[in-house]
């Protein structure tokens, strides 16, 4: 059964992407995700900050050892790792090492810190060969003067920025939590962004009560999260020229088929493969074919925003009327 879709207007051999992952900076697991059946993958995110820290580092033993004698060269330290284990000289290589070593697309993760951060990085992400770029634009407005309008408006700038140095397609992976979802989208695809990743997943820490210390952790995603990002896929779907991509929550292949109900082009998942392997894919792919083959699909197109707004009969049921109803039948 043909699963072919499009992404950012690359042609997939099925919708799911191996999203970003500690485990994406390696080769060999790599080519294990292509072998069991990812249509794309999306290398860890390289971090402006990691960067700049790194060439602070470098410029401050420089200086410090500029009359030193030529030993001092073993000063200077190997390159930092940043958060996904992947430092700043081996992430374009990496993204060639894939490129050489893969025969899907290779999509390149940044997040950047400056307008020049953005811009300088995703030139050098093109050139090393990325298929397209992720902007994963994690950005939590702690300034109590800055307004929802602002904080759209950096979205807006980034893409714009990005899209003027660069020529291949471009992925915004967004926060949910901003004020009116539907029109930044319409913005940032204005701008140049070819698809949306919905959603990002802001850190939520802790508070530890014995060491009154703020405890940050990293935590897998479960079905439990899929309602947010589905809900607005569905209200997104056929209304944007934006490919939409459905990324939290993808555990087992009745939420791959929901999502492609609500309108997404490409299902990415990251939190199912590290706790299965690579192998879960076949698992998903399999449960997408039977679940289509049951009830008579020929391709993903035809059951793709079946259950969007766009194309529901009952318009209400995103909006003020179904929570309404929630309430009135005690249901919260």
């Amino acid at each position: 059964m043909p699963l072919a879709t499009k992404y950012l207007g690359l042609s997939l051999k099925n919708p799911l992407v191996a999203s970003a992952s500690p485990a994406n900076a390696q080769i060999d697991h790599l080519r294990r995700l292509e072998d069991a059946g990812a249509a794309a993958v999306v290398l860890p995110s390289l971090f402006q900050e990691q960067l700049e820290a790194e060439d602070a580092i470098d410029a401050l033993i420089l200086n410090k050892t500029a009359y030193n004698s030529p030993e001092a060269m073993s000063y200077f330290p190997e390159a930092a790792e940043g958060p996904y284990g992947v430092g700043p000289d081996v992430y374009l290589d990496l993204i060639r090492r894939a490129k050489e070593s893969l025969s899907i697309p290779v999509i390149a993760s940044l997040n950047g810190a400056s307008e020049a951060g953005w811009v300088t990085y995703a030139q050098s992400m093109q050139q090393a060969g990325a298929s397209a770029i992720e902007l994963n634009i994690y950005f939590v407005p702690i300034d109590m003067a800055l307004t929802g309008q602002d904080v759209e408006d950096r979205y807006v700038n980034i893409v714009r920025a990005t899209r003027r140095a660069v020529s291949i397609p471009l992925a915004v992976k967004l926060s949910p939590y901003v004020s009116a979802l539907p029109n930044l989208a319409q913005r940032l695809h204005a701008e140049g962004a070819d698809g949306l990743v919905l959603f990002n997943r802001l850190l939520q820490p802790d508070f530890d009560l014995m060491t009154l210390q703020m405890v940050e952790g990293v935590h897998l995603s479960t079905p439990d999260e899929i309602s947010l990002p589905l809900s607005w896929i569905a209200i997104l779907a056929g209304r944007t020229g934006a490919s939409l991509a459905a990324s939290t929550g993808v555990e087992s292949d009745d939420d791959v088929v929901k999502y492609l109900l609500a309108g997404a082009d490409v299902v990415m998942t990251t939190s199912a493969l590290l706790r299965h392997g690579p192998r879960h894919l076949r698992q998903l792919l399999g449960g997408l074919k039977v679940w289509m083959e049951l009830r008579n699909f020929n391709s993903v197109s035809e059951l793709r925003g079946l259950m969007s707004w766009a194309r529901s009969r009952h318009k209400e049921l995103y909006g003020r009327p179904s929570y309404i109803k929630m309430l009135e039948t005690g249901v919260v």
